[in-house]
Order: C-alpha cells, then sequence, then structure tokens
C-alpha cells in the first residue's frame, strides 16, 4: 500500500498551512449475508470492482486509470522503500515479493526472479539493497508480460480485496461499505505494525460505536464509526496524515446514501476532483 507523490506533497502542506488536518480475517457468507436494506450487488460484480478501484487509484495514483498503474515504481518516502503496481506493492512489507514470486512460479526465469533474495533481505526497512535500478527497470518492463500484470492481480485479491469484501459481507455491507474495508485493507493492511494501526483494529473501534447491519444495527451508523477509527489511524501515521480519500470521498458517498456505489460518483481526493458517471 502507498501514497501516491502528489498525496504526500499535499500531506505536507496541509499540516504547514493548517497544522491538521489516504493479515487475516473471517470470512462470510454469500448473498444471504447481507444486511437489511443491503443491495443484492456487491463487489462480487466486475462492473462494481472496477469502481472500486478506480477509486482507490485515485488516491494511489491521482489517475482512475489503474490498469496503467502495472508499471509503476518509486521510493515516495514513506518508510516502506519502493511501492509499486496496482495497489502499491512495497518491498518492505512483503507483498512485493510475493508479487515477484508468483511471477517466478508463473514464468520461471523472468528477469525479476533474481531480486527474490534482495527482497528478503530489506523485508521490514526502507532500504533498497541489492535492488536500485536493475530492479525498477526490471519490474516496470516486466509489466508488458501478460503474466506479471496476472500475478499483481492475483496478490491483490488474494491479500487484500477478498479479505475485506468477505469481512464486509460478513458484516452484513453493501459495495459501498465493501470497498471503504478494501481500501482500508490497501492502505493499512489488515493487522497493526509498528506505528501504523491496521484494519483489525479499526473494525474493532468502530464496533465499539455501533453495531454491524449484521447485529442489527443501522449500515449508515456503524460505516460513519468506520471512517471514524479510519480517520484516527490515518492521522497516527505520519506519512498519512491527510484524510481526504475519507472526509471528500467515502463519507461523500455515504451522506448521499449511495450504499451500493450507484453512480455517478463525484469525489475529491488530495485536492483533485474525479467523477466516474457509469460502469
Amino acid at each position: 500500500m502507498k501514497l501516491s507523490t502528489r498525496s504526500l506533497i499535499t500531506a505536507a502542506a496541509t499540516l504547514v498551512v493548517a497544522l491538521a488536518v489516504l493479515c487475516g480475517c473471517s470470512g462470510g457468507a454469500p448473498d444471504a449475508a447481507y444486511g437489511k436494506g443491503a443491495p443484492a450487488t456487491g463487489l462480487e460484480d466486475p462492473a462494481k470492482k472496477d469502481i472500486a478501484m478506480q477509486l482507490v487509484s485515485s488516491a494511489e495514483n491521482s489517475s482512475l486509470d489503474w490498469k496503467s498503474q502495472y508499471t509503476y515504481i518509486e521510493d515516495i518516502g514513506d518508510g516502506r522503500g519502493y511501492t509499486a503496481g496496482i495497489i502499491g506493492f512495497c518491498s518492505g512489507t512483503g507483498d512485493m515479493l510475493r508479487v515477484v514470486e508468483r511471477y517466478a512460479k508463473a514464468r520461471p526465469g523472468n528477469p525479476l526472479e533474481r531480486f527474490r533474495p534482495a527482497l528478503r533481505a530489506v523485508e521490514g526497512t526502507d532500504a533498497h539493497t541489492g535492488l536500485g535500478r536493475p530492479f525498477t527497470e526490471a519490474w516496470a518492463d516486466a509489466a508488458g508480460d501478460p503474466a506479471f500484470r496476472s500475478a499483481q492481480d492475483a496478490e491483490r485479491d488474494t491479500s487484500y480485496f477478498e479479505p475485506a469484501v468477505e469481512q464486509a459481507r460478513s458484516d452484513g455491507l453493501g459495495a459501498l461499505g465493501q470497498f471503504i474495508y478494501y481500501d482500508a485493507y490497501v492502505m493499512h493492511g489488515s493487522g497493526d505494525t509498528e506505528g501504523s494501526v491496521g484494519f483489525r483494529t479499526m473494525r474493532r473501534h468502530a464496533l465499539a460505536k455501533a453495531r454491524a447491519p449484521s447485529q442489527g444495527g443501522d449500515e449508515v451508523a456503524y460505516l460513519n464509526a468506520f471512517l471514524d477509527a479510519r480517520v484516527a489511524a490515518i492521522r497516527q501515521e505520519p506519512s498519512h496524515t491527510d484524510t481526504s480519500r475519507v472526509d471528500t470521498a467515502q463519507r461523500v458517498f455515504l451522506r448521499a446514501g449511495k450504499l451500493g456505489l450507484e453512480t455517478p460518483l463525484k469525489w475529491r481526493v488530495y485536492g483533485d476532483s474525479y467523477r466516474i458517471d457509469g460502469p
């Protein structure tokens, strides 16, 4: 997970000007898990999933064109080493290594395979040891290979999208709630790490304030409680102080009653405006 360079700059400017202000989980049942009033279709609908990917990309890459991000790689100075790909896999958090290992299984002998020992060595740090330009160039070049794009897709789904959506369905949430959980997974991960709060802690804090729809609670009230917990978590991390991906995006959809991520959707994140008119 990552913040884009633009978001980091914007967050720094916001602090200067205002002095304030973007792994396991339980599974859920299929459609019966939805709460009262939840839409019948969630992010299992490919069109809705694509909308969710565009929303995440607006915060992660300042672009709705998430499919152009397979080549992306840079160190954005957030303490996680290199950040890359469609949701910001990081050399310091281990998910970048998992992408490379998936690719190695699909395409033995590919140019990224030789960097696996270096990626193992830098996990948990922001170091570039054994990586550098040869690695970043190999990553960008590999993005032209469908097998590498599939490796990114698979890691996204296995580590982030599927557990987030399954938990949201279990909590009785519709498409918006599923996206809100997914975005939290992407940015924070599932569990707490040093200096950061993960998804499971956010959810626990939300449940202390409001019941989930699966417990008979109101979906809007519960999602507001979760977003409150998310904002608090963001403000705990020096590199994640800008809360606009919640305040001027997800809360906008919630106030508009778009629990099914119904289009059109209009939002702002890190000062930029976006719109999705349809699937």
